[in-house]
């Protein structure tokens, strides 16, 4: 790549999560990528990582225990880290990923007061995202103040589901106040369906699943390229037990431990940070380190996560009425060769044969031709998703200033 920096006008992406904060930096007009990279660690012993795309050149820093604690600081370390790589580069427009839109946010908006207001009540239905993403959002204001801010939302790919696939069974009342399936990942889910157009164009009008497989873990029905449903509801605790989320819970066992005495912050901190990979192995969270582990509970967490997707697939495919194509994205989907082996073990029935080198070699297409289902690993990117919408609502609004 020989874009030059020189009096560019760019247009930044960033994803802020619970203690990290992912960003690219495209240029405004054409949304060639400039830079790339991830701060994790903040709070604890945070380290950046970055590419220049420009000159492949790789950048990095760590920082001691408390060199980081929030994410006001890491936002502010990044602008003076801007400001010294890409001098002659003018942020005219900051793309922003949000958990939760709820019920008003069914596409990307340009963010002002009024949206930041309405962000703020959903909280409490993503108490570990919502909260990081604003504060994010706020952050970057103040650091590019006269740069366009658009919040671009996990939860607006599911919106406009029939009902049924829409409600709990509750008193009506409830879904009037909000409480409904919303389903999440849907900036993820919507790459890989424009993906499949223009890459698999006959399974992208067909019956896809899509399991986005990561610390976060979620799987989504698509027919002829929307959501139809997904195995996330309300928050995002719901379907696939994830790296530190217990996924699907009986709601009895909600009620037994409140009889017991657990509190709102004990609850929440359990289901949220104990759970999943890390609770049942009592190891890690992370797959790569279950992997390597010849414990016995690392082999059961291992085996829960997939026999949870496997359920989970057959469920989807009853909802789309057959199966044309898995897709499997996201960390784990893109990287574990045995988790998606695992996966589609014994789904013959479905119609899936695995190609065992082609998956071990991390092919695209990972199915035999014999397959009459299409199996597939296609890496996300969510942040060309953000930097695309971004880019329209800038030209709208440039456009009715102007």
């Amino acid at each position: 790549m020989t874009t030059s920096l020189h009096s560019q006008q760019g247009l930044l992406t960033l994803n802020v999560g619970s203690s990290s904060i992912k960003f690219a930096l495209f240029t405004a007009d054409d949304l060639s990528l400039l830079f790339s990279g991830q701060l994790t660690g903040i709070g604890s012993h945070a380290k950046f990582d970055a590419k220049s795309h420009v000159d492949n050149q790789s950048y990095s820093h760590a920082w001691s225990a408390d060199g980081l604690d929030s994410h006001v600081q890491a936002i502010g370390w990044l602008v003076q880290w801007f400001g010294q790589q890409m001098a002659g580069v003018q942020v005219v427009a900051v793309g922003h990923r949000v958990v939760h839109g709820g019920v008003w946010f069914d596409s990307p908006v340009v963010v002002t007061p009024e949206v930041i207001a309405k962000l703020r009540e959903l909280e409490p239905l993503a108490p570990l995202h919502q909260p990081h993403n604003l504060a994010g959002i706020q952050a970057a204001q103040a650091a590019f103040s006269g740069a366009v801010h658009v919040a671009c939302f996990d939860t607006a790919f599911h919106c406009h589901q029939p009902f049924v696939k829409d409600c709990f069974a509750l008193p009506r009342k409830y879904y009037e106040q909000g409480v409904r399936r919303y389903g999440f990942h849907g900036l993820s889910y919507e790459y890989i369906s424009h993906h499949l157009e223009t890459e698999f164009p006959l399974q992208a009008v067909g019956r896809v699943v899509v399991a986005h497989l990561g610390n976060g873990a979620s799987m989504c029905a698509m027919l002829n390229g929307h959501s139809i449903a997904s195995t996330m509801g309300f928050s995002a605790l719901d379907g696939l037990p994830m790296g530190t989320r217990c996924g699907q819970l009986d709601p009895g066992v909600l009620l037994y431990f409140l009889q017991q005495g657990m509190t709102e912050r004990e609850m929440s901190d359990l289901l949220y940070k104990e759970s999943g990979l890390k609770g049942i192995s009592g190891i890690s969270n992370d797959m790569r380190e279950l992997e390597q582990s010849d414990a016995l509970e690392a082999k059961q967490a291992i085996d829960y996560f997939v026999y949870r997707i496997k359920r989970e697939l057959g469920a989807l495919t009853a909802a789309l009425e057959g199966l044309d194509a898995v897709v499997f994205t996201g960390g784990i989907g893109e990287h574990s060769a045995h988790v998606r082996a695992s996966v589609l073990d014994g789904m013959a029935w479905l119609g899936v044969e695995l190609d065992e080198e082609a998956n071990n070699r991390h092919d695209t297409i990972i199915s035999t031709r014999r397959s009459r289902v299409l199996c597939l690993r296609i890496p996300t990117d969510e942040e060309i998703m953000i930097a695309q919408h971004t880019q329209r609502l800038m030209g709208k609004k440039l456009s009715s200033q102007g």
